[in-house]
């Protein structure tokens, strides 16, 4: 992970066609992502230098970094990590930006920002919390310990596991079921769900009410 495929990615996000329905993140290798890359942090950059913290527009630099993750949480689809290997750090964060994970046998997640001495900055830190809790988080990223496959399904943090040499089917099998859904009701039902932890009860009633109205309005005026 470098500045550059952190713009990689936002710019993925930016102009993916608005036909998309899913998509998936997988790493080209044995492995998910290893992480950052530490030339970044003791002053051998590959290309672009990591933003500098004394700089004026630092804080809109990460934003430019963060952006890069925050496109997989569109309502407009539905993003999947098939994770294999390992998924470390900032890897580990990609994986918990995504709407879904399916993890092989072999997979190994770890927060390792805090054995950096830095905090984990590219988004991870709600999704974690909403997954396992603020306790487990707490211990996960304090820790920066490596949590297996097993645990991962233990924990929520992954839907489902299966061999290596399984992933692929299991990917497949899971975007045919989501493709399988009206792409309206499916763009509409997960804005409601994202919603769903920061309502009370009346609020998300009222929230599928207007979701309800709002769909069923924009079938009524297409043209049949």
């Amino acid at each position: 992970m470098t500045p550059v495929v952190w713009h990689g990615l936002a710019e993925i996000g930016s102009t993916l066609p608005p036909d998309v329905r899913v998509v998936i993140v997988r790493g080209d290798g044995p492995s998910f992502c290893a992480g950052i890359d530490l030339g970044l942090l003791f002053g051998a950059p590959d290309g672009e230098p990591i933003a500098n913290p004394a700089d004026p527009d630092f804080e809109q630099k990460v934003a430019g970094y963060q952006a890069g993750y925050l496109w997989l949480r569109d309502p407009a689809i539905v993003s999947i990590a098939a994770v294999q290997g390992h998924a470390i750090g900032a890897g580990f964060q990609l994986a918990l930006a995504c709407d879904l994970r399916i993890l092989t046998e072999d997979a190994k997640l770890c927060m390792k920002e805090s054995a950096l001495g830095l905090v984990p900055d590219l988004t991870g830190t709600k999704p974690l919390v909403d997954l396992v809790g603020l306790p487990r988080a707490i211990e996960l990223c304090l820790t920066a310990r490596t949590v297996t496959a097993a645990e991962a399904l233990l924990l929520r943090l992954a839907e489902l596991v299966v061999p290596p040499e399984e992933l692929d089917a299991a990917v497949a099998d899971l975007v045919a079921a989501l493709l399988a859904t009206d792409a309206a009701a499916a763009r509409a039902t997960k804005a409601l769900l994202q919603q769903a932890p920061a309502n009370t009860l009346q609020e998300q009633a009222a929230a599928e009410r207007r979701a309800q109205a709002g769909l069923l309005a924009s079938r009524l005026s297409s043209p049949s």
